[in-house]
Parts: structure tokens; sequence; C-alpha cells
């Protein structure tokens, strides 16, 4: 009977503009990732890309703290851990989290190891999912963005994400969780959630533990 339940743990990783949020609210709603809703509901939608160490638009947070930070950062996902080991049989979708750290540190000189992090999350089953596009690709992206960004200025250098996107190909290699490479040059939503469904269902990622 447990494996009739859904509960997917899915990270979403990846550089901007690669459609990870887009497609978190589309894996939280899709019916074969959380089940037919004949209603709304609250479901939980989590992100380390909130910013919530400084009282300001934009400010750092669990993947742009600064080192002075560092405890309250590991303090903070080791409470994530323990959020998610105390509730195992519900599902997670997580737009960024440990990989989008590692990331942004590592372009400044500061290496972290998550392995710990990733010993309790593995039993969970938590599955990463890297977001990419095609590096042509990211001008006309830009363009789309910037008619609703609220920090224009944060799209400035393409170069960044491009960088950004292979650092995180090597970083979601060397991960201990399982990993699915989705382009979404097209942002095709449904055909993303489709794919991810379709790979979860083959590692066994769609049902409680």
């Amino acid at each position: 009977m447990a494996r009739e339940k859904l509960c997917p743990k899915v990270i979403l990783e990846g550089t901007r503009l690669t459609h990870k949020t887009d497609l978190a609210f589309a894996l939280n709603e899709h019916p074969r990732i959380v089940g037919p809703r004949r209603y709304r509901y609250h479901s939980p939608l989590i992100s380390a890309e909130w910013c919530a160490f400084s009282p300001y638009p934009w400010g750092r947070g669990l993947i742009n703290f600064e080192p002075a930070e560092e405890a309250r950062a590991m303090e903070t996902y080791a409470t994530w851990a323990r959020l998610f080991e105390l509730q195992p049989h519900y599902s997670w979708i997580v737009d960024r989290f440990h990989l989008s750290t590692q990331a942004y540190q590592q372009e400044r000189g500061r290496h972290y190891d998550f392995s710990w992090l990733e010993d309790r999350l593995l039993p969970l089953g938590f599955h990463v999912v890297l977001c990419t596009r095609r590096e042509e690709t990211f001008e006309a992206a830009r363009a789309e963005r910037l008619a609703v960004s609220g920090k224009p200025s944060q799209y400035d250098d393409l170069g960044v994400f491009i960088r950004e996107q292979a650092l995180f190909r090597e970083l979601v290699s060397a991960s201990r969780l399982p990993s699915l490479e989705l382009d979404l040059t097209d942002g095709d939503l449904e055909g993303a959630c489709v794919r991810v469904a379709d790979w979860l269902e083959s590692t066994g990622g769609l049902w409680c533990r």
C-alpha cells in the first residue's frame, strides 16, 4: 500500500534563466507527481534562494551567505534535513538547494563539502533535476526576463550563467543523489513534467520508501 502514495522529493538546480521556478510550480501541481487535485491545497515548495539572512530584497541567504554566516547557513541546512526526516512520507519540491550554494561559493574561492547533507537526503529518496538551456539561447531568455525582472542588473553578464551552467554539471556529476539533466530551452513545462515523472517512476522515486 505504501507504494501507492506519491511522495517524490525533487531538488531543482541550475543557473538563472533555465525555468527552474516555473518547473517547480508545475511539478507541484502535476497529477503524475502529486496525484490528481480536485481542489487546491497547500503543498510545500521551498528554496535556498529566499535570501532570508538580511532585511532587504535580493539580500543574503543560504546560497550567497558571507563567511561570517557560515555556521548559520549550515545549521539551516541541518534544520531542513531534520524536517525532511521527520516528515518522510510527504512530497518535497525544492527550487535550488545545496548545489547552488556550492556553485556560488566555489566561484568565490570557498569550497563546501555537503556529503553530510547528502548522506541524510539519499535515504529519504531525494533526486536532483539539473535544468539547463542551450548556450546560444541565453540572450533571448534574458530579453524575455527583463520585461518582468525587479532587478535587471543581475542579467548584465550572460557569461556568468554559461560558466555557472558548466560548474553545475560538474557538481551534479559529483553528487551522490540520483540526477537528471533536463534541457528546458523550449520552455515546454508539460513535457518537462512528463520527463521528470517518467524518470522518477523508473527509479522508484515517486513513491514512499
